[in-house]
């Protein structure tokens, strides 16, 4: 009787061993699945330096091909122009607007991410909390509401429409996008933000009907794209005050004009290029509201309606 409950116990005890050991395996399988998960979030979201000059020597690479197609394209379109006599009126059409303000929305916090759900998004303070904590990233930054809001702002100024204006973006991962005038701003920021990712992965985009290129990756630095004669200024809330519509009247419409402005909420941009720092209130402004001061300054000097 005895032999049978040892027996007994010894069987309990090896079922025992057997479910624990059992249990141990499970969690090592477990515990390596979420290593490898989160191996593959890190390399999905890889940051910082590393990443951003991937991300730009990418774009470079990109933009030498493009640039390669464009050529040919605008090649064809000057041909097909001249069998149809049409040079004359596209001069016709760019002789007056010799007089041109550059607008450069500088660090804009433009970074696509991929998510939880395996789609690409642009980082923001709204969405991607958890992804802030895990990149250790400044919420605080993550604002590309900013840069819709102030690309709504330049791009449906009179200023723009009468053909006196020209923008370019430098994003925080220092990736250059040239802004055409002739692109309608989606109204919605959902809808901005999707425009951004898909550019910022095809580095080029196109209108529908594909003859114009409204959005596209530039190579940097952004000074080989001004003219050599302009006049910079960068705009900074710790600059020097002036009053717009007395700055801008006194500034020789000869040499084209660039302001840089902070594609950010807090912060100062960093314009090593620009000849002075200004600022057009002694209040702080957001950036739709500043660069809207200085639009409308030129477009009462040009009588712009």
């Amino acid at each position: 009787m005895a032999a049978r409950k040892g027996e007994s116990r010894r069987k309990r005890s090896a079922q025992e061993r057997d479910a624990q050991d059992k249990a141990a395996d499970k969690e090592k399988e477990e515990v390596r699945e979420d290593q490898v998960e989160d191996e593959e979030q890190d390399s999905d979201n890889d940051s910082g330096d590393e990443k951003a000059q991937k991300q730009t020597d990418k774009a470079d690479s990109d933009i030498n091909d493009e640039e390669e197609d464009e050529d040919e394209d605008e090649d064809e379109d000057e041909a097909q122009e001249e069998e149809e006599g049409e040079p004359e009126a596209k001069r016709a059409r760019t002789s007056g607007n010799t007089r041109k303000v550059i607008v450069i929305i500088d660090d804009a916090t433009l970074e696509p991410v991929k998510t939880s759900k395996g789609s690409y998004e642009l980082l923001n303070c709204d969405d991607h909390i958890g992804l802030h904590k895990k990149l250790n990233k400044d919420m605080k930054r993550s604002r590309p509401d900013i840069s819709h809001q102030m690309l709504l702002a330049l791009l449906d100024s009179p200023l723009n429409k009468a053909g006196h204006l020209k923008i370019y973006i430098r994003t925080c991962q220092n990736i250059l996008i040239e802004v055409s005038e002739h692109l309608r701003v989606p109204r919605t920021y959902k809808r901005f933000a999707g425009l951004m990712v898909q550019l910022l992965h095809k580095m080029k985009i196109r209108a529908v009907d594909g003859k114009k290129t409204l959005l596209k990756v530039v190579k940097n630095p952004v000074t080989r794209h001004l003219p050599p004669d302009a006049r910079i200024f960068g705009m900074s809330v710790t600059g020097t005050l002036v009053d717009v519509h007395e700055f801008v009247p006194a500034l020789d419409d000869s040499r084209p004009v660039v302001f840089i402005f902070g594609g950010f909420a807090h912060g100062h941009i960093q314009s090593d290029y620009a000849e002075a720092h200004l600022s057009v209130s002694e209040y702080p402004l957001s950036g739709a509201c500043a660069v809207s001061r200085v639009m409308n300054a030129f477009e009462h000097k040009w009588n712009i309606i």
